[in-house]
């Protein structure tokens, strides 16, 4: 009997992700298998529960609704923010991401959606909030962490930085 993905194992996967029209919005197919670290939230939980308890070899196509995606959409997280709190000479573009800092020192991550005469209008909503995700998988490896993976909560690869 093969072996079970559960927390504490590194997973390795490779992946096509699209919304519900069928757009392909990323793929891990050109590129190494991702790694993740099971049961640190390191990818989507939605994706996470429908992986645990799977083996090696296994292929899946995982439908993740919005609320165990990115989140559903909330629309009180658009903010307009005059063109004079970015530094003049910042070149900003729509879909760029930009953290700023909220009152408490809190950092929020946002994209701007749009640049208008005398302002500039951020989401701090993740692009696929309130997108049903389907994911076609293929789970391509899986090992054991090492202690220090699982204190840092994400793999470590061979040849890679550790902070």
């Amino acid at each position: 009997m093969s072996e079970c993905i559960t927390d504490g194992k590194v997973v390795y996967f490779h992946y096509t992700l699209t919304n519900p029209e069928g757009e392909i919005l990323d793929s891990s197919q050109d590129r190494e298998p991702l790694g993740y670290l099971h049961g640190a939230q390191n990818i989507v939980p939605g994706l996470e529960q429908q992986l645990t308890g799977r083996s090696v070899g296994e292929s899946l196509t995982a439908v993740v609704p919005p609320a165990s995606g990115y989140g559903i959409r909330n629309d009180e997280a658009v903010h307009s923010l005059p063109k004079s709190a970015f530094p003049e000479d910042m070149e900003i573009h729509p879909g760029m991401p930009i953290a700023l800092e909220a009152e408490g020192g809190a950092v929020v991550h946002c994209f701007i959606i749009s640049i208008e005469e005398e302002t500039v209008v951020l989401d701090a909503n993740h692009p696929l909030a309130g997108v049903t995700l389907h994911f076609d998988v293929e789970i391509t490896g899986m090992r054991d962490a090492n202690e220090e993976e699982k204190q840092h909560g994400h793999p470590h690869e061979p040849g890679q930085p550790h902070h």
